[in-house]
């Protein structure tokens, strides 16, 4: 075989080595034992605390891009609060032994998986056929902010007299603080196995901000293993900045009332864009600057957040 044949041959290695790392399943992260109930809807899946019979208020949650719902389980413990939980499209559920519930009324999306859109149809679905209190917080972090308006924008008249707090948003004309490379992108198959070796290390340990919190640096760790399979990482990364630079700031108009949190040290999104970005709301959203705040402000300020109204206040 010539030089020629040779450079064919590990190409061909190199793109189906790639081919399969892209695809294949990957380990989960470590699982926590909470009773919840779990819905299939498509390829994603709705965890419910239920909160009684009559619970105060109902939280509807949608977790940030490699992240999952254990990200606000901590917060919004009250028992009188009824939890749903949005996991991404083909993420592996963090839970130990799900209690697995048939789920009639939900559709499969449209949508292309790992998509904004995608998950926003199977948020849609929780809050219109779950919610139990006429008191209803939408609580979207990082990507799930888009996937919060992105629901909002299909059902407005799902989100009328619904409280929306964006937390650390992605949002429209919003930009990251660094664009990942193409090459890198192509390069994600072979180096999300490396990365699962150490998540927190030298090179990203000033992305999460202060780590003295075990709970935050668990749920970090967690981050390379909770998407499934690398393709739904590498669609969550290209859906979610086509969405920033083609969404438009007139979705605001389908939000009724809410807030937005703009953490002054997040070194995931730019500040800077997504606060010009929230203040096209108006007075649709109140925008709050935190400074000293990182990226996870639920971990790192969460008295910061606004206090869960109940239906008697």
């Amino acid at each position: 075989m010539g030089v020629l044949g040779w450079i064919v041959a590990v190409l061909m290695v190199i793109l189906g080595l790639r081919e399969w790392l892209l695809r294949r399943v990957g380990p989960p992260p470590s699982t926590e034992s909470l009773a919840m109930r779990v819905y299939p809807v498509g390829d994603a899946h709705v965890l419910e605390r239920d909160g009684g019979e009559r619970p105060r208020a109902t939280v509807v949650c949608m977790h940030g891009f490699l992240e999952n719902p254990l990200y606000f389980t901590e917060h919004y413990a009250d028992p009188d609060v009824q939890f749903l939980g949005i996991c991404s499209a083909d993420y592996h559920l963090p839970l130990d032994q799900p209690d697995m519930q048939p789920a009639p009324w939900a559709s499969a999306p449209t949508a292309p998986l790992g998509s904004i859109e995608y998950d926003a149809a199977v948020l849609v679905q929780a809050l219109e056929h779950l919610a139990k209190s006429p008191v209803i917080r939408v609580h979207g972090h990082s990507r799930g902010g888009a996937v919060t308006l992105e629901a909002a924008a299909m059902r407005p008249d799902l989100f009328q007299s619904v409280e929306v707090l964006l937390e650390a948003a992605v949002l429209p004309g919003g930009r990251p603080r660094q664009v990942m490379p193409a090459f890198v992108v192509w390069l994600l198959p072979f180096l999300i196995p490396l990365w699962r070796k150490q998540p927190i290390n030298a090179r990203n340990k000033a992305v999460w901000g202060p780590l003295d919190d075990p709970r935050k640096v668990r749920l970090i760790e967690s981050y390379p293993f909770n998407p499934r399979r690398v393709s739904t990482i590498i669609a969550n990364l290209r859906h979610m900045h086509r969405w920033m630079q083609r969404r438009g700031t007139a979705i605001y108009a389908q939000v009724d009332r809410g807030t937005a949190l703009v953490p002054e040290k997040d070194r995931v999104l730019d500040p800077e864009t997504m606060r010009a970005s929230a203040r096209q709301a108006g007075g649709r959203l109140r925008v709050v600057d935190l400074p000293g705040c990182s990226h996870f402000v639920v971990a790192d300020q969460p008295q910061s957040l606004p206090p869960l109204r109940s239906e008697q206040s």
